[in-house]
C-alpha cells in the first residue's frame, strides 16, 4: 500500500525554509521555548515569532547567529523519513499538525540536529544555504520576532 501525505501548499523557497528548521531548534535548545508560532518564509528575507519570557539580551543574538552557523557549516545531510503519526509523536512536536493531516507524516531531519514533520520544499545539505544574518528583530507582549536573510 503506498503511503498518502499531505501536499505542500506553497513553494518555499528551499534554503530559507531548511534555515528556519535550523533556527528553530536553536531557539528551542538555547531558550527552551517552542517552535516559532508564526513564520513568514520568502526568498530575500523571511520572519519568525518565538513566544519568550523576555527578550534576548545582544550576547545572546551573537550567540544565536553564531550557532546557527555552526550547524550550517557542518555540512548535514537534509533528509525525509515517512512514519506514522503515532511513531512520529514520539520523535516530534505535534501540536501545530492540521487537523486533515494524513496518517503518514513526512519527517525531515537535518543530521541529527533537527527532526521535523514537514511538507515544505528543502535543500539537500546544509552546504546549500549561504550564511545566515539577522535583520532585524523587537519584542512586544512576549512575541520575539526575528527577520533573517541568508547572504
Amino acid at each position: 500500500m503506498e503511503a498518502v501525505i499531505n501536499q505542500p501548499k506553497k513553494d518555499y523557497c528551499e534554503p530559507m525554509h531548511t534555515c528556519e528548521h535550523i533556527l528553530n531548534q536553536t531557539m528551542v535548545r538555547m531558550f527552551g521555548c517552542p517552535r516559532s508560532m508564526n513564520a513568514h518564509i520568502e526568498k530575500k528575507k523571511s520572519k519568525c515569532d518565538y513566544i519568550l519570557a523576555e527578550a534576548p539580551t545582544e550576547a545572546q543574538i551573537v550567540e544565536l547567529t553564531n550557532k546557527v552557523n555552526d550547524i550550517i557549516e557542518q555540512h548535514l545531510p537534509v533528509t525525509i523519513d515517512f512514519m506514522q503519526k503515532k511513531d512520529a509523536a514520539r520523535l516530534v512536536d505535534l501540536s501545530k499538525l492540521p487537523v486533515d493531516a494524513t496518517e503518514t507524516l513526512r519527517i525531515i531531519r537535518i543530521g541529527d540536529y533537527d527532526n521535523c514533520a514537514c511538507i515544505g520544499q528543502h535543500v539537500g545539505n546544509t552546504s546549500e544555504l549561504g550564511r545566515f544574518e539577522i535583520i532585524s528583530h523587537d519584542f512586544e507582549n512576549c512575541r520575539w520576532r526575528v527577520r533573517f536573510k541568508l547572504v
